[in-house]
């Protein structure tokens, strides 16, 4: 038998034809695919529960705060004394009269009063009310004191301090209120006096007060500076 050569290209071409049939028997098959790689769950992270603190009570500025009507002894100059506030009175507005207030030489200088009106009113600001606070200063010793000015007086609430506000003159009046101005008993303007020895000498009088209408007496204080060494506190409820 003859054999018969294959010219050199049909040589060079038949083993690649081979081994792409293989490669294509592989691709077409129905062999499985790789196997895919398993996927890792993502952590979600918990947060931690938080413990919220619950406010305490407020603690008490003045937790030693003396009851209305305590005398507190003090040193006034070269004379011995003694004061303390032993009342209030909360009102929303109050009217007042003043004779020199309604005299014809007063009206002609100031439009504050009506002619023949004779008396005014006081509002507070929105929210708020006036607190009259009654003290009383005295002397016990054989000479004159020199008293608390009244600017030496202050109420306290809830961290706030609230400063006195004086009326128009000596000779006001003031509706339903009995007594006069403490600041008046001491000298002109209040700015300060002395007070005699005896019981009929004290000066006994209010300061009035512009507070907030929800003050609570429990955590008011009047808070005096009687002399450079003594300061005292009166609770008010």
């Amino acid at each position: 038998m003859r054999e018969i050569a294959l010219p050199s290209l049909c040589r060079a071409v038949v083993p690649v034809l081979l081994v792409a049939a293989v490669c294509l028997a592989g691709c077409t098959g129905t062999s499985p695919q790789g196997t895919p790689l398993p996927t890792t769950p993502a952590t979600v992270a918990t947060p931690l529960p938080t413990t919220m603190a619950s406010p305490g009570p407020t603690p008490d500025p003045f937790p030693d705060a003396l009851s209305p009507g305590t005398n507190v002894p003090f040193t006034g100059g070269t004379g011995q004394g003694t004061a303390t506030v032993y009342r209030y009175l909360v009102k929303s507005g109050y009217t007042w009269a003043s004779p020199s207030w309604n005299s014809p030489r007063e009206q002609a200088t100031t439009d504050v009063l009506g002619v023949g009106y004779g008396y005014n009113t006081a509002t507070p600001r929105e929210g708020n009310v006036f607190l009259f606070v009654f003290l009383r200063v005295g002397s016990i010793g054989n000479g004159a004191v020199y008293a608390p000015s009244p600017a030496q007086f202050t109420v306290s609430f809830n961290g706030t301090s609230y400063p006195y506000s004086s009326v128009q003159g000596p000779d006001v009046t003031i509706d339903t209120v009995t007594g006069t101005q403490y600041d008046y008993l001491l000298g002109y303007g209040g700015t300060g006096g002395y007070v005699q020895p005896g019981e009929s000498n004290q000066a006994d009088g209010f300061l009035i007060f512009e507070v907030p209408a929800g003050f609570v007496p429990e955590r008011t204080y009047v808070i005096g500076n009687l002399d450079p060494k003594t300061r005292a506190v009166w609770r008010l409820g």
